[in-house]
């Protein structure tokens, strides 16, 4: 195993003499999938992250790996195409963590069969030979087979597709070990407080700040990339004050309910729902994650809340298409994510036209800005930063290698109905912790599997430093369950504690920081 020690890794940094080829800011998955990328290939690379790795946007997804039925829709063939490629990469660079779903249109109008037969029939076509299965028309029988609580009255049949689901937070926790594989530096916790220019103006490196010792760093680099999501024209503007917002956030919330709503490996997928967005009901680890809104947003966090509105709009949405109608005390956890869309020219608030696609921008002084995109054209947008940092900062040119590389943890022949699946290659080396502990083979909270031994394993080998890192980020509790994971919360702070030599204040400070966290996560009654 490459040391994940945090005092290991900080070491590059005490040569203050050191010139990166490229500084990354931000690990989400565009900065992960873009250090990588660069790691790779070569260059001296590393990547500074204000909070946690996917602390942000790339851990509150719909947990979908798609090509984007809706961009079918819209005409966005080139899009479409692009992430169809990507999510065939994906499966095959990290097969224990992304698989192969079902999903099922119920068809409410007599047309809607023959429809979404022949719109799904392109989307198969646009994935070529990386293509998951073909889709299929299914009669109203087969429908309630699948799916069993799915609303029966008028319902006429419906339509199977296949795309593919991950868990988010994990692949980027796997990206960054990675990364330190290629021979990559990546920090979290480590702030970038302002740039470097030389007497041309030009970028040289970044001022940052260790957020857990307070110390600062002035780190030189030939190219510095802006990846930092909804969060780049905080960047961009210690860059150039005053210049115009380059991303418009977009709020999607999630509910997760129990499994009992809809008990089936299958997922449901609504293509237009009353406003004309897309809703989902997707199993994920035992549980169902329904969603999402798309609802613009002024301002960004990095703990956004859900709107009552959004609730409400699941709410309802969802009782019109489940038996069993969820109320609020149904609802385990709520959680809310920004998505960096490109900003529109013009005041349209229509957040579902504004686009998808990614966009490079450069500016006078050589900062190298990547936005919009999503998570499944990660690996793409990676690589095309990396293309554009080769021009920029005249690097010796390199091949991308990332198409063919497997991913931390990655293995086959997963077994799906063990929890422990997401570890991959790395389950064993997980349990046996528990040789070494026999108390770390106990449960975190008695209603879940999950060890105390997993823990031990983030904060050893993961980069983990808080409750919350663990709880949200590593072991999924709080996106699953929002209050078992603070019933978990205390067992939790004692075991990091031990790790990295913490008192008994720090636990008490960590424990009360996480239940305020975790209490936006609950729905009040």
């Amino acid at each position: 195993m490459i040391p994940t020690n945090r005092a290991h890794i900080l070491k590059p940094l005490s040569n203050s003499e050191k010139e990166w080829d490229i500084i990354v800011v931000g690990g989400g998955a565009t900065g992960l999938g873009t250090a990588l990328d660069a790691a790779s290939r070569g260059y001296q690379t590393l990547l500074l992250e204000r909070a946690d790795f996917a602390k942000g946007t790339s851990s509150r997804s719909t947990k979908l790996v798609h090509g984007g039925v809706r961009y079918l829709a819209q005409g966005n063939i080139g899009l479409v195409r692009e992430a169809l490629y990507e999510r065939g990469l994906l499966l095959k660079n990290a097969p224990h963590l992304v698989k192969n779903v079902s999903f099922i249109i119920p068809n409410y109008h007599w047309w809607e069969g023959l429809f979404y037969t022949i719109g799904l029939g392109v989307y198969d076509l646009l994935a070529g030979k990386l293509s998951f299965g073909r889709t299929k028309h299914i009669s109203k029988n087969e429908v309630l087979n699948k799916l069993p609580g799915i609303n029966p009255k008028s319902l006429y049949g419906g339509v199977v597709y296949h795309d593919g689901q991950f868990d988010d937070s994990r692949l980027a926790i796997n990206l960054a070990q990675t990364c330190l594989e290629q021979g990559a530096t990546v920090l979290n916790y480590f702030k970038v407080t302002g740039l470097l220019k030389n007497a041309q103006q030009k970028i040289s490196g970044v001022k940052a700040t260790d957020l857990e010792t307070g110390e600062k760093y002035q780190l030189k680099a030939k190219v510095v990339i802006n990846a930092t999501g909804v969060f780049v024209d905080d960047l961009l503007q210690m860059d150039k004050p005053g210049k115009k917002p380059l991303v418009r956030p977009s709020q999607g919330i999630h509910f997760v309910l129990d499994r009992s709503f809809m008990p089936s490996h299958d997922a449901l997928m609504i293509p237009k729902t009353d406003d004309g967005r897309v809703l989902f009901a997707v199993p994920w680890h035992d549980k169902v994650v329904v969603g999402t809104t798309d609802t613009p947003i002024d301002s960004h966090s990095l703990e956004p809340v859900a709107l009552e509105q959004e609730i409400d709009f699941i709410l309802k949405t969802a009782a019109k298409y489940l038996t069993k109608a969820p109320t609020r005390k149904d609802v385990l956890s709520v959680f809310a994510g920004l998505r960096p869309l490109a900003a529109p020219q013009n005041d349209s608030s229509k957040t579902k036209e504004i686009s998808r696609s990614h966009k490079l921008i450069v500016s006078e002084s050589g900062l190298i800005t990547i936005t919009g995109g999503k998570w499944t054209t990660y690996r793409r947008m990676g690589e095309d930063t990396v293309d554009k940092s080769i021009q920029i900062g005249g690097l010796n040119s390199q091949s991308c290698k990332t198409k063919e590389l497997p991913i931390h943890g990655s293995m086959q022949g997963v077994d799906w109905d063990n929890y422990l699946y997401v570890y991959g290659s790395d389950r064993d080396k997980v349990l046996d912790l528990v040789n070494e502990n026999l108390e770390w083979g106990k449960k975190l909270h008695p209603h879940y599997d999950y060890l105390q031994a997993e823990v031990i394993w983030a904060v050893r080998n993961e980069m983990a430093r808080t409750i919350e890192d663990v709880l949200a980020r590593r072991v999924r509790l709080l996106f699953l369950d929002a209050k078992a994971a603070k019933e978990a919360a205390p067992v939790t702070a004692k075991l990091i504690a031990a790790e990295l030599v913490k008192d008994a204040e720090w636990q008490e400070e960590q424990i009360l920081s996480f239940n305020t966290l975790a209490d936006n996560y609950l729905l009040q009654p």
